[in-house]
């Protein structure tokens, strides 16, 4: 066995039944596809939508990583690696929708022109 090999040995556990694991997550990720489409047609336009598309969409890239990318197999630190700056950014992504939800709220609503007919009727009664 060259060294070559045997480095590359060295860093990952690869299963002997790569292939079959690699189309159990092909059907797992369809599955989450239909679950997604069907829910979009479903469910109405709203903040618990928006979490559940969040929350299949880490699901679905999750396995992605952890099987077609083969991060399940490599050393915990370089899985660590990957995975903690993920982390940072599903929190980032909690923090802008949280924030739009505020602005549309509380800001939209307050800055609403009246239409153009209360504005006149306003000026005239004063």
């Amino acid at each position: 066995m060259s060294a070559h090999t045997a480095e590359h040995l060295e860093h990952t556990e690869s299963p002997s039944d790569m292939k079959a694991q690699i189309w159990k997550t092909f059907w797992i990720l369809l599955a989450f596809t239909l679950v997604d489409i069907a829910l979009y047609f479903v469910l109405s336009p709203n903040m618990l939508r928006n979490w559940i598309f969040i929350i299949l969409g880490v699901v679905k890239a999750f396995f992605i990583v952890s099987v077609f990318m083969h991060m399940k197999f490599e050393r915990k630190f370089l899985a660590w690696m990957i995975v903690l700056p993920m982390i940072l950014v599903i929190y980032l992504i909690t923090l802008m929708v949280t924030e739009a939800k505020y602005v549309d709220d509380h800001v939209n609503k307050d800055s609403v022109a009246k239409p153009a007919t209360e504005q006149v009727d306003d000026k005239h009664a004063h």
